[in-house]
């Protein structure tokens, strides 16, 4: 039992690796993930990347084809806007449940989850994003709704916040993203929070995500995404 724990283990700690590595855009969206490569990079066998792999399909960002093998999503930008109305209806639901549900060790926890975003920086010297703020972004947002006491609910929004972060990743830089106050757009939410008002956040957090998409749409995506 102890050895199935410890493969277990190493399997989560590979996906995450995975999941880290494919929103840092280190494979192009639609080129193939090869197990050898893959198993010689994260110094495991490749059974344990495979489940690593398998496990990602089930979240979205990793696709596999059959007899083919295993590849990054491409990205389709007509998807997006689906994607984006499917995010905003779950978590205006899931901020008012775990608004109403959520205890002062909550509220704590947004603070901290806040604190680490607000210290991280957004960009790269490259004005791309830093990996770092993109796990500290999710993070802040998954500890939002939290507290909300639905499981499947919490599962949707992280896949979703993922695939948000895979186009954001691919997507062109602009003048109005580099200059945009995202900062301020997160204040703004853990204040409607800590004041318990539902709408207001439920509100906002629309305004931040459908802003996003927007900003994605007008820019496009880099040629890196689109011609693989």
């Amino acid at each position: 039992m102890a050895r199935r724990g410890e493969s277990e283990t190493l399997s989560t700690e590979v996906r995450e690796r995975l999941r880290h590595d494919i929103l840092a855009g280190q494979w192009v969206p639609g080129e193939k993930l090869q197990l050898v490569a893959l198993s010689s990079h994260y110094g495991t066998s490749s059974t344990v990347v495979r489940e690593a792999l398998t496990r990602l399909t089930g979240e979205r960002l990793v696709e596999l084809k059959p007899n083919r093998g295993f590849f990054v999503p491409r990205l389709s930008l007509e998807e997006l806007r689906d994607f984006n109305e499917l995010r905003c209806l779950s978590e205006e639901f899931g901020i008012k449940l775990a608004i109403a549900r959520g205890d002062l060790q909550w509220e704590s926890e947004v603070f901290a989850a806040h604190h680490t975003l607000e210290r991280t920086p957004r960009h790269a010297e490259d004005a791309s994003l830093n990996p770092g703020w993109v796990t500290a972004h999710a993070a802040f947002h998954a500890k939002l709704l939290s507290s909300c006491g639905l499981p499947v609910l919490i599962d949707l929004a992280a896949t979703l916040s993922d695939e948000t972060s895979l186009y954001r990743r691919w997507a062109a830089p602009t003048t109005p993203q580099l200059e945009r106050d995202i900062e301020q757009e997160h204040r703004d939410i853990l204040q409607a929070v800590i004041d318990r008002d539902a709408d207001r956040a439920g509100a906002l957090l629309r305004q931040h995500y459908t802003l996003t998409m927007e900003l994605i749409l007008e820019s496009g995506l880099l040629p890196e995404a689109v011609s693989s």
